[in-house]
């Protein structure tokens, strides 16, 4: 910076018209920085936007999928319960089919034995008793028919004991019908709840499946946002140097105004101190003064009213 001291009128109004012509071009800078500023803010504005609205639609997607999975977990665990539920009546079933055969294979075997049933049986012991017991036999008869009837009394406690356990497997089967009731109930719940989550499983994948889509093409947008950040970075540095060189400059800029300040009201003075002196050999020479002088011989006090 030049000694402004030593600075003529007119190298201080060049140098102030340079100051300002280099403020302006700077100044402009400064609002093409703004401007370009502002236009790529607009763009991240509606980047932004459009990531938020799919950020947004992600959340309420993956919402609605987690309800999907807890509901095909729910149903899940009732499957897992009914299961267990169904096992145990497998068990029962198979302890019932176990007694059944069981007294199936006694009562065969007893059957076995007694070669009739009961009924036949008993006509056949009650016909051969009373025969013994009132018919006039030949002795050699009498002791063949003692001899079958010790054999059909053999055979008709066998056909009682077949009867017996065959009435208990009748009656198990009466008694234990409701446990295959129950284990086809059980198995037609547990096929339609897995139809239920399977088609809750399948609601959750395809949300998910959207929910992935959708946040991808919201990363693409977030993406496209720290782009224009980096794009952008080079501009917004410029913005504190700009500031700094035009206040630094305003600042040199006063020095050479204040100084132009103190030659014009150097010269504004004698330019009042010229005026005085005329005006008042003017009045001492003539007695006659305009208002302009009387004004300024009054503000010097040399006229009073």
């Amino acid at each position: 910076m030049k000694d402004v001291s030593s600075m003529t009128e007119r190298e201080l109004k060049d140098t102030v018209n340079n100051y300002r012509k280099e403020i302006s071009q700077h100044e402009k800078s400064l609002k093409g920085v703004f401007k370009e500023l502002k236009l790529h803010k607009t763009n991240i504005d509606e980047l932004k936007e459009k990531r938020n609205e799919l950020n947004a639609k992600v959340r309420e997607l993956a919402k609605e999928a987690r309800e999907e999975k807890t509901q095909r977990d729910d149903i899940n665990k009732k499957i897992a319960d009914l299961k267990s539920r169904r096992n145990e009546v497998a068990g029962e079933r198979n302890k019932v089919v176990k007694d059944i055969n069981d007294l199936k294979k006694k009562r065969d075997q007893y059957n076995e034995q007694s070669k009739g049933s009961l009924e036949t049986l008993s006509k056949a012991y009650a016909e051969d008793l009373d025969k013994f017991l009132n018919a006039d036999i030949p002795l050699k008869h009498e002791q063949d028919l003692f001899e079958k009837l010790n054999e059909l009394e053999k055979r008709l406690e066998a056909a009682k004991a077949a009867n017996h356990f065959h009435n208990q497997v009748i009656n198990i089967y009466e008694n234990t019908r409701d446990i295959g009731d129950e284990e086809r109930d059980v198995s037609k719940e547990i096929k339609q709840l897995a139809e239920k989550s399977q088609q809750h499983h399948l609601n959750m994948i395809e949300l998910y499946k959207q929910v992935d889509e959708i946040r991808k093409e919201a990363d693409k947008f977030h993406s496209q946002i720290k782009e224009t950040y980096q794009v952008i970075a080079p501009t917004r540095e410029k913005i504190d140097p700009l500031k700094t060189k035009i206040s630094n400059l305003r600042d040199e800029l006063s020095i050479y105004l204040d100084r132009l300040n103190d030659i014009q009201t150097h010269k504004d003075e004698q330019k009042k101190s010229d005026q005085h002196v005329a005006a008042k050999e003017k009045f001492e020479k003539t007695g006659k003064l305009s208002l302009d002088e009387l004004r300024v011989l009054m503000d010097k006090g040399d006229i009073k009213l």
